[in-house]
């Protein structure tokens, strides 16, 4: 039976780091409970789980209850984060009046992070925004066809494009978020195409957050896993990724992967998922390459699995249809 959840409650609360002001720092994040994307009205995105933390009777009161349990846990951090299941900026979700009671609450933060789509940032919303604000645009690709086809974002480029742009040019920070491995692709093109996104990306952004993509419950990319016909990303395609872009951009390149190591996630042999993940978390705060090197004999047997799919077409799971030793004779 599914545990009834509280619409007066947090999701989750949590404590971390990230960079504010130009040095790592303390954040604490947020997730509330909202009445959820609007999105997901018309049918949602292929990987996304957020309906699962959607409710439909969250009231402008049940937000302040989640807003003072977060108040009471904040001890001073300088970096915010706070996250729904769908867009800050929407009406429907954060009442325009709750929305600046919760920004006036952290008006003292360096920095306060929350995520919308492109449709909800207009002139006149980004006009309320306070200095302190950075808004996080899920992109996932600059190319349409993927994003129609592969994510059903609901959106164009070009529409992110715009947003990205009204933020910077009005002061505000930007985060932009790409999705590496959307379905129907192989490793291969996945990496050229988050390539190609961050470059599109950079001019509109601050920051480049690359998101592995992790198999949420209850998605149409877990039906497809299911079945043997999506692997998630290798953590070596992740490196890849930022070997590629470093020094090319300006942005600062970021990625905080949800599952990293486990089968629903980014992950490798699983004998050196660790050390991987812990490599990309030091290049996230240096930006020096040289903090990604690591090794593992399964490096050749990620760059055989490339070939594999070249040759073969498919973006199938290879380790679950072939024996590992045919696919590193190919």
């Amino acid at each position: 039976m599914k545990e009834k959840r509280s619409p007066s409650q947090l999701e989750a609360l949590w404590k971390e780091s990230d960079m504010a002001g130009g040095e790592r720092v303390d954040a604490m994040v947020m997730i509330m409970r909202t009445n959820g994307c609007h999105w997901v009205k018309h049918g949602g995105c292929t990987m996304c789980g957020y309906r699962e933390a959607s409710l439909s009777n969250v009231t402008e009161d049940d937000l302040q209850r989640q807003l003072d349990q977060a108040l009471s846990r904040y001890k001073g951090e300088p970096f915010v984060k706070m996250y729904t299941s769908g867009s800050f900026l929407d009406d429907n979700e954060v009442p325009p009046a709750m929305r600046e009671r919760i920004l006036d609450a952290f008006s003292g933060c360096k920095r306060v992070i929350f995520e919308s789509r492109p449709e909800f940032i207009t002139p006149d919303t980004v006009g309320s925004l306070p200095s302190n604000v950075t808004v996080a645009l899920g992109l996932e690709s600059s190319n349409p066809d993927v994003l129609e086809t592969s994510i059903h974002k609901g959106f164009t480029p070009s529409d992110i494009q715009r947003a990205g742009t009204l933020l910077k040019d009005s002061g505000l920070g930007v985060r932009t978020y790409l999705l590496l491995k959307p379905p129907f692709m192989t490793e291969s093109m996945a990496i050229s195409d988050t390539v190609e996104s961050a470059r599109f990306a950079d001019p509109f952004s601050d920051e480049i957050s690359i998101n592995p993509l992790n198999v949420q419950r209850a998605t149409y990319v877990e039906r497809l896993w299911k079945r043997g016909e999506f692997r998630s990303p290798w953590i070596w395609s992740l490196i890849e990724v930022f070997r590629q872009l470093s020094g090319t951009v300006s942005s600062r390149l970021i990625s905080s992967p949800s599952g990293g190591g486990a089968m629903r996630g980014v992950h490798n042999c699983g004998s050196c998922d660790r050390a991987a993940l812990d490599a990309i978390e030091r290049f996230c705060y240096t930006q020096d390459p040289a903090d990604l090197d690591v090794s593992c004999g399964c490096v050749d047997r990620w760059r055989a699995y490339l070939r594999s799919e070249e040759i073969l077409g498919s973006p199938a799971d290879l380790d679950r249809d072939f024996e590992n030793e045919l696919v590193l004779r190919i």
